[in-house]
């Protein structure tokens, strides 16, 4: 009898809680209020507001003196504007204020580089952060980021390198026995006397 009582008491105990609930009128819609005013803006007060603070540049790296072997690259460096793929170009100047370097600009960056003449002939000009390199060969040039092991611009062009391509492709077409000798010689081909 008690357990009946008891659960006569739950049920008289959560009937009295749903009940009440039950017994309120449907929820009405809230009614769209109007959208606020917009402030004026004060001219005083956006004034003192902070202005976006750009970060303060890189300091400059410290440059040794240059050699004479890295004077004489520096001599070999083109010099100028020079027109790359994807209508791209880059700058090419000597460092205002220590001989044999170059500065490199492209887009918004500049970067200082060191020239080096390698043994291939190319002529290497190595950021001297270690982030970029730009390597000037006789036809074209290109910039690359050696941090991630890739090309950021190619097929750069300076007028003298044009001038070079010029020069040579007119030797080729004087003398196209001269050409094709050069092409058996650098494959390492010899022809053989009698065949």
């Amino acid at each position: 009898m008690l357990a009946l009582s008891l659960r006569s008491a739950a049920a008289a105990l959560i009937l009295g809680a749903v009940l009440p609930a039950l017994a309120q009128p449907a929820a009405t819609k809230p009614t769209p209020s109007k959208p606020a005013a917009a402030k004026p803006v004060n001219a005083k007060a956006a004034a003192k507001a902070p202005a976006k603070k750009t970060p303060p540049p890189p300091p400059e790296p410290v440059l040794t003196d240059a050699d004479d072997v890295q004077l004489a690259a520096a001599e070999r460096t083109h010099l100028g504007d020079y027109a790359c793929e994807f209508k791209e170009s880059v700058h090419i100047q000597k460092h205002p204020k220590v001989a044999g370097y170059v500065d490199v600009v492209w887009k918004k960056n500049t970067f200082t580089m060191k020239p080096v003449l390698s043994s291939t002939g190319a002529l290497r000009l190595e950021d001297v952060t270690g982030r970029t390199l730009m390597i000037q060969i006789a036809n074209k040039s290109m910039l690359l980021d050696t941090k991630i092991g890739q090309r950021l611009l190619d097929e750069c062009v300076h007028p003298e390198q044009e001038r070079l391509m010029a020069a040579a492709k007119a030797a080729r077409m004087q003398d196209p026995e001269a050409e094709a000798a050069a092409a058996r010689n650098s494959l390492g081909i010899t022809p053989a006397a009698g065949k």
